[in-house]
């Protein structure tokens, strides 16, 4: 009943081009872990009026199925600031016709009445005690794109088999329930509450438990430029900054008000690097700030860039500030905390395809160290396992700029990761310490963490297939590499098929899935090589990381190392000219 959407079809059948047709319509988009994400448009392939309240009239229904008091508890929605002109999308239609479907069946939805970052979505289902949370994104994609990411009653995104359940309730479940459309029946509902002021107020007082240096963050004279390229995050940084004490950060003008369009970038998302942060290193020369606070447009994620003396910028990788974060929370905790058997609960995460600097600071320190699988529906659920078990986990992080420092949010948040950060700074200032040397003090102690990751683009999922079956037999039938150029091959973890050459009995101890490709490569000169396709983008991604003990500082050495085993495993393992990639 969308007129733009149900005009783009009509168009469509008028001219005959059944091209475009068996695109908007041949197949609907796949309910994952990650819930949805596609681009806004008409058709079952797309994000769109109807393809929300088909889908969220199935979570209805599963939800309904797992929790018999889900008409007393409910369910919280939140949306960032997308909208797509051609099709009438938006995230907060979006938001309306979910809470329609919902107060439609009996259900109390706790809907924000304005935009919020996506963190706030799952410290709300937590803090509510609610039985789930929607929170209509598309994070840093492109500006076409939307998404529909869940949480579970725990707080944590979902994880199989709920996935299926969702998928298969969604299948069935696809006729529009009679007023579906009719989003308005929500204003006047009793079903129907904000839970804005509520989560605002909270939440920040919820982050002070992590502000460990008042004093200073008072007297510093540190400058700070924060931008929210476009996005949600601008009002609620500075709010964190003043709850935490600290001068608000100078806000990058052009981009702090949000924009569907994201004028100024030619790819919303902080992980690209400079060309996101120009306008930002304009403000930090004009304002004389040594330090760039970045967020992706949810502000969920975290990029953070530092002048270095030379004038130079140096933009810290996910790996770096993950490093710096863990060495920072471990050290506050250990500060705050004198009995020395408490250590013996502390945990840390990361997910496989990050730096282990986690795991050396571990060994050394005392704690505990896991990986996960990627992405963060691993690492808070798991984490939310282990704090059930009475244990504390302090911190956990991902490599594309993700950090979870609070237990409050069992996701990444980069709301509460800037302004620690900004403490951070502010404490390492007063020792005449920049990140960057707090950096490299970091594996002076516990040994240098050199990573390298980038990623090929392939849109075709048939080349994808052979490239990762080529691997598979390599040197014939069911046989792994043995080598890639001049670098031994040590070891294989192969998560989609769960073999793993480490294991006595050869089977991987990660949950495994064959619907997705990944395959760890462990070199005989201690590099890692992990190869994987994204869940979100038309990308096959390597990560690669060279881990010395302490005491090894030739870094440059170790640099040129990992340059090269990287180009190997482009030319031997991608094979970029052959796959067209």
């Amino acid at each position: 009943q969308n007129p733009k959407t149900s005009a783009i079809v009509k168009q469509l059948l008028a001219e005959g081009n059944a091209g475009e047709l068996q695109k908007y319509f041949g197949s609907r988009m796949e309910f994952g872990t990650a819930g949805l994400r596609a681009a806004m448009g008409a058709g079952i392939s797309h994000m769109n009026d109807l393809t929300i309240i088909q889908t969220t009239q199935g979570f209805c229904r599963y939800l309904e199925k797992n929790f018999s008091d889900l008409k007393k508890r409910g369910v919280v929605i939140g949306f960032d600031a997308r909208a797509h002109h051609p099709s009438g999308g938006s995230s907060k239609r979006f938001a309306r016709l979910a809470a329609n479907t919902f107060i439609s069946q009996g259900v109390p939805v706790y809907l924000f009445s304005d935009i919020t970052p996506t963190p706030f979505v799952p410290y709300t289902v937590t803090h509510l005690k609610l039985c789930a949370g929607i929170m209509v994104t598309a994070s840093h994609n492109p500006k076409q794109d939307n998404g529909y990411k869940v949480y579970w009653e725990n707080g944590a995104q979902i994880i199989s088999p709920h996935d299926k359940g969702i998928s298969q309730a969604i299948e069935e479940n696809q006729e529009p329930w009679p007023q579906a459309w009719d989003d308005k029946l929500i204003d006047g509902s009793l079903l129907l509450h904000d839970p804005y002021a509520t989560v605002n107020k909270e939440y920040f007082k919820d982050i002070q438990k992590q502000c460990f240096h008042r004093n200073i963050n008072k007297e510093t004279n540190l400058k700070f430029v924060h931008t929210s390229v476009h996005g949600v995050g601008h009002k609620f940084v500075q709010l964190a900054f003043k709850a935490f004490d600290l001068n608000p950060p100078f806000a990058v003008p052009e981009q702090k008000d949000p924009d569907p369009e994201f004028p100024t970038v030619k790819y919303p998302n902080p992980e690209e690097g400079k060309g996101v942060l120009t306008l930002s290193f304009a403000l930090a020369e004009k304002d004389g700030a040594k330090i760039i606070l970045a967020n992706d447009p949810d502000a969920d994620r975290l990029a953070v860039a530092e002048k270095q003396e030379s004038g130079e910028w140096k933009v810290f990788s996910g790996n770096e500030l993950g490093a710096l974060l863990g060495w920072w929370i471990f050290t506050c905790w250990k500060n705050h905390n004198r009995d020395t058997c408490a250590i013996k609960d502390v945990y840390m995460l990361s997910s496989t395809v990050s730096s282990k600097i986690l795991r050396a600071i571990a060994l050394k320190e005392g704690f505990h160290f896991e990986e996960t699988l990627t992405g963060f529906k691993w690492m808070g659920n798991r984490a939310k396992q282990l704090m059930d078990q009475g244990k504390a986990v302090l911190f956990a992080f991902e490599e594309a700029i993700g950090y979870m420092c609070c237990p409050a949010v069992l996701d990444k948040d980069g709301v509460s990761a800037a302004v620690i950060t900004a403490e951070m700074a502010s404490f390492l200032a007063t020792r005449n310490l920049s990140l960057s040397q707090q950096l490299k003090a970091v594996y002076d102690e516990y040994g240098f963490h050199i990573t390298k990751a980038s990623y090929f683009i392939c849109h075709d999922p048939k080349v994808i297939q052979q490239l990762f079956d080529n691997l598979r037999n390599f040197d014939g039938k069911n046989t792994y590499p043995k080598s890639c150029g001049r670098f031994k091959v040590s070891g294989i973890r192969d998560l989609t098929t769960g073999y793993d050459s480490s294991q006595p009995d050869q089977k991987a101890v990660l949950p495994t899935s064959k619907s997705s490709q990944m395959i760890t490569f462990t070199f005989a000169n201690g590099g890692v090589a992990t190869m994987r396709t994204s869940g979100t983008e038309p990308k096959i991604k390597y990560y690669s990381e060279l881990c010395a003990p302490p005491g090894n500082s030739d870094v440059e050495q170790l640099k040129k190392e990992l340059d090269e085993l990287v180009n190997a495993l482009e030319k031997h393992f991608f094979q970029p000219e052959k796959n067209n990639l």
